[in-house]
């Protein structure tokens, strides 16, 4: 199945169903594939197949549209983080060499309203694009270092939507909420909602006010948040003057949830929790904690709390020897733009290496331990960063923390915490460290706690801990 057809078969079954809500305006699908086929020809007037285009723009229809429409003309579409400063956006357009570059401006005409229409193929594309083709491409967060343009096609971007459908209930009456940048993967939750043929209410970016209010106001079923959107939406001091009650399902992913965060979502929300592993390369989710899950966590089995979820339908997850996740699936990009070196390091015998450590149960599910990358060293030990998280983000007046390994002459690395105070509360550093005491064995204990006003994180809440280790290190001298 190609990428537009998820609009263009919705558009048949249900013309007249909201497929999208932004602001003050609504589009069913009949109107959603009008416009995409538009700007497909209007695409290929000006570009050649196998051509990129690069978008640098905040939430908006157009973009939606272009999502859709770049890869029905046989062009890849690249989406620049807007959040990045503008050399940095810069770096990733001269990465892919667009022929456009589509900003704010361009973008305005793109859905001009009363305007004739275009006519989508031109003889030349009659052909069509096929689900080897790239559709998109989307740069890695850069957690680790320079950003990697992951080749989305059509084939793994379905395969990431199949698994989600497979994994997770729609209802005939859901409305979804998309909080994430478009930039970000998790833009194909939009799909899924649209192959569902659902509406998706979209919100220029998060922030915790409007969605609430938006929320309110179209009777929102579904939200996909990041833990820090969570925790943000708990603790806002407003969030008492929003009727909240419509939503049924919150799914969250993008990073490890701090245990307390989802002890409370699920109390003072009252609807049902479904968790996501996935990332850039796999098109979206693979492993999923459903909300039985969650259910059973709460009342009989807590330490499912801890883990990811059990593997979906459509990937094959094994362990490697030290423990590292590896999956195979159609949903797995074939490679990076332009990166041969990137591509033979992440692939071994036709497995994708993730970069996380994992452990599964004897019930099939799979926890991540931690990223290979921020496991801690100290005096010969390791020690999982996310299970000091876990324990730190139980006390009453951490908001938010991340732990990491600065070095050390005597330890080789010691473990230290950069935490933010939850509202209403002041962290004494001291008490923090001492609290840990009796909690977590002697080697895993933070030997400091750094105080911050937030931690550094991406455009999907993910905690850049590149920049934590850079911010303790210059604060420890």
């Amino acid at each position: 199945m190609l990428l537009h057809e998820v609009v263009e078969f919705a558009a048949v079954r249900t013309p007249d169903a909201v497929a999208l809500i932004f602001e003050d305006r609504s589009w069913t699908f009949a109107e959603l594939w009008a416009d995409v086929q538009d700007v497909a020809a209007w695409l290929a007037e000006r570009t050649e197949v196998g051509d990129r285009i690069a978008i640098v723009s905040d939430n908006r229809p157009e973009v939606v549209v272009l999502m859709y429409a770049a890869p029905m003309a046989g062009v890849i579409a690249m989406f620049a983080n807007t959040r990045l400063v503008e050399s940095e956006i810069n770096d990733l357009i001269a990465d892919v060499t667009p022929v456009l570059v589509l900003r704010t401006p361009e973008l305005d005409a793109l859905l001009p309203s009363g305007a004739p229409r275009r006519q989508f193929l031109s003889p030349e594309r009659s052909s069509g694009p096929v689900e080897t083709d790239t559709a998109w491409i989307i740069h890695t967060s850069g957690t680790t270092g320079r950003p990697k343009g992951a080749m989305l096609t059509h084939r793994s971007l379905m395969a990431g939507v199949m698994a989600t459908a497979l994994a997770r209930p729609v209802t005939p009456d859901d409305t979804y909420l998309f909080p994430f940048p478009l930039f970000h993967v998790a833009s194909y939750g939009v799909v899924h909602l649209h192959f569902r043929g659902r509406p998706v209410v979209l919100v220029p970016k998060f922030d915790a006010v409007p969605v609430m209010a938006a929320i309110e106001q179209h009777r929102v079923t579904t939200i996909s948040l990041a833990p820090t959107m969570i925790a943000m939406l708990l603790d806002h001091p407003r969030r008492a003057d929003f009727d909240l009650t419509s939503l049924r399902n919150i799914f969250y992913g993008a990073s490890a949830i701090p245990l307390d965060v989802l002890r409370r979502g699920l109390v003072e929300f009252g609807c049902g929790f479904g968790q996501g592993y996935g990332m850039t390369e796999l098109s979206g989710n693979a492993v999923f904690l459903d909300a039985d899950d969650h259910r059973r966590a709460v009342t009989t089995d807590p330490q499912l709390l801890a883990a990811a979820g059990r593997v979906g339908p459509l990937a094959a997850v094994k362990l490697a020897d030290d423990g590292e996740i590896l999956i195979r699936g159609d949903q797995v990009v074939p490679g990076y733009w332009n990166r041969p070196e990137a591509n033979e390091a992440a692939f071994v015998d036709g497995w994708f290496r993730t970069g996380d450590i994992g452990r599964f149960d004897d019930e099939g599910y799979l926890s991540i331990v931690d990223r290979s990358k921020d496991i801690i060293v100290s005096g010969g030990e390791n020690v999982a960063s996310l299970e000091v998280e876990d324990v730190l983000s139980e006390h009453p007046a951490i908001g938010a923390v991340a732990v990491v390994g600065v070095p050390d002459e005597r330890w080789g690395e010691r473990v230290v915490a950069v935490a933010v105070a939850r509202a209403g509360t002041e962290l004494d550093p001291d008490e923090v460290v001492a609290w840990c005491n009796g909690r977590l064995a002697g080697f895993k204990r933070p030997r400091q706690l750094l105080v911050v006003d937030a931690l550094p994180t991406n455009a999907s809440g993910k905690v850049l801990k590149r920049e934590v280790r850079v911010l303790a290190a210059e604060r420890l001298g």
